[in-house]
């Protein structure tokens, strides 16, 4: 019974973050843009996929992912062996990032860069810099010195690097934080912490995230370098129309055999590398280990129908919407409706409501949760205005992030350093599913109607879902400092207004 409910509450937590956009879509292209009726019934038809293979993945994953992170992390704390939990950490990072679905859907939208490539580069580049946020935690090293050297590197290269990869890096970085990598990281983390002893181990365990969505970025930015790329004359992602509902019945269920194929391959490494370690380490009874296969199939399963709603349905859709949203007569519309999505996109994410709870507990009640709550989604719907406007006049993406991932990390050195690694960590929770799923393929259908640079100017606008939250919830984290100062003062005046009381009755 208890299992049952958890899956029909995440059910609801999966309807409550696709049913906004599926409500905006429906009212805008049943009132005023007109859409091809076997588009709309394939997009109706991928909402209630995305909805039921979300619920049952997160279900699975909690089931499965999060109990190997808690009891692989776990058993590297009581080895207190470096070596093994950096080679472990790498070889983790790398299997688990193969299987995160978000980069499974921006990979296949890629133009002209092949999907298994730009996955393992991506995979590779998390398994290292989890490898160096295990460093940082063993060694008690800044994280805001980390950021600010990685990140002057990322800019260095991205200045000498393929134009054309600048974008994909930093929307990669943004999609790898995702419902498959960030149980393991974070369980690792808080498991290596553990091993210290001092007051900041548990304050270094926070920021393992953020640290880890750099790799991505610098990897497929040396892969600039020497990948030899097809020109990016179009989309990958297009949309298909269907003569009749059959036509549009065979489409789907000829794509769950090639989904389950994909999953499979997935979720593989996760697999092999978690029965290696329960045969050699672990050791689990029977119910815990039926209670992770279990998982694994509820994972499996979601996955497959997340990926063919989002292949048939719901991405088809996104593409064709931007492309008539392109049009001189609706092209008004482009940068508020992003907007409006953008705002609905946050506010439906379950993850942000435990990081804005993380963040009044954090200051002690000075910042709600509904004030984070308001800043994250101020955060995202100007991240999606921007994409827009990038899109409609093909700004480059340096002009945006350079400015604002300085101004990110110079509010680091003003804000407490669990603030700054919690900012950094929500870059992941803001860029979810959806804005991989729908959002990319709408910009990739207006740049590709209004006859940009795919590559160039729709891409990247995960990066700034992701980049934004750095910046509001530091903010946060100024007012929180200033309030805390004027609280200090305010009592210290309160104490010395009554001591003189005191002597003048003694008077």
């Amino acid at each position: 019974m208890k299992n049952k409910d958890v899956l029909l509450e995440k059910l609801r937590e999966s309807s409550a973050s696709v049913l906004p956009i599926v409500t905006i879509v429906a009212i805008l292209c049943l009132i005023w843009v007109p859409m091809e009726n076997d588009l709309m019934l394939s997009f109706i038809i991928g909402s209630v996929f995305l909805v039921v293979g979300m619920g049952l993945f997160t279900v699975g994953s909690e089931m499965s992912m999060s109990q190997i992170g808690s009891h692989i992390g776990a058993k590297l704390t009581r080895s207190r062996n470096p070596a093994l939990i950096l080679s472990v950490s790498f070889l983790l990072g790398v299997a688990v990032t193969v299987s995160e679905p978000d980069l499974q859907v921006l990979a296949g939208n890629v133009p002209s860069i092949n999907t298994t490539v730009l996955i393992l580069v991506v995979s590779v580049g998390v398994g290292l810099f989890l490898m160096t946020g295990m460093i940082r935690i063993l060694r008690g090293i800044s994280l805001r010195w980390l950021l600010v050297g990685f990140y002057a590197l990322v800019f260095l290269l991205a200045l000498l690097s393929d134009p054309d990869f600048f974008a994909v890096a930093f929307d990669s970085g943004g999609v790898t934080t995702g419902p498959m990598t960030v149980p393991f990281i974070m369980a690792l983390g808080i498991g290596v912490a553990s091993i210290r002893s001092d007051a900041r181990a548990q304050e270094d365990s926070f920021g393992l995230v953020g640290l880890c969505s750099i790799g991505p970025i610098l990897a497929v930015l040396i892969l600039g370098f020497i990948y030899r790329s097809a020109p990016a004359g179009s989309a990958a992602a297009g949309f298909s129309s269907y003569a009749h509902t059959v036509a549009l019945g065979r489409s789907y269920l000829s794509a769950i055999p090639e989904s389950l194929e994909d999953v499979g391959i997935a979720l593989l490494p996760i697999v092999v590398f978690f029965l290696v370690f329960q045969v050699a380490a672990l050791r689990l009874g029977r119910a815990p280990l039926l209670r992770i296969v279990v998982g694994l199939l509820m994972t499996a399963v979601g996955l497959m129908l997340f990926l063919t709603g989002v292949n048939v349905g719901f991405s088809s859709l996104g593409f064709r919407l931007g492309e008539k949203l392109a049009d001189p007569a609706w092209r008004f519309l482009l940068i508020p409706l992003s907007m409006l999505m953008g705002w609905f996109i946050i506010n439906a994410e379950p993850a942000v409501h435990v990081l804005n709870k993380q963040v009044e507990e954090l200051s002690a009640g000075v910042i709600s949760a509904r004030a984070m709550g308001l800043s994250l989604s101020i955060a995202v719907s100007s991240a999606m205005g921007l994409s827009m406007l990038r899109a409609l006049t093909g700004i480059s993406l340096l002009w945006i992030v350079v400015p604002g991932y300085a101004i990110s990390l110079g509010l680091s050195f003003l804000v407490p350093n669990t603030f700054t690694a919690i900012a950094f960590d929500s870059g992941g929770v803001a860029s979810g599913p959806l804005t991989a799923a729908f959002m990319l393929p709408f910009a990739t259908g207006a740049v590709s109607a209004l006859g940009g640079n795919i590559l160039r100017d729709a891409f990247g606008l995960v990066a700034l879902v992701a980049m934004m939250p750095l910046i509001t919830v530091q903010v946060m984290g100024v007012i929180y400092v200033i309030s805390s100062r004027r609280s200090a003062v305010n009592r210290k005046v309160s104490a010395h207004a009554s001591t003189e009381i005191i002597e003048l009755w003694e008077v």
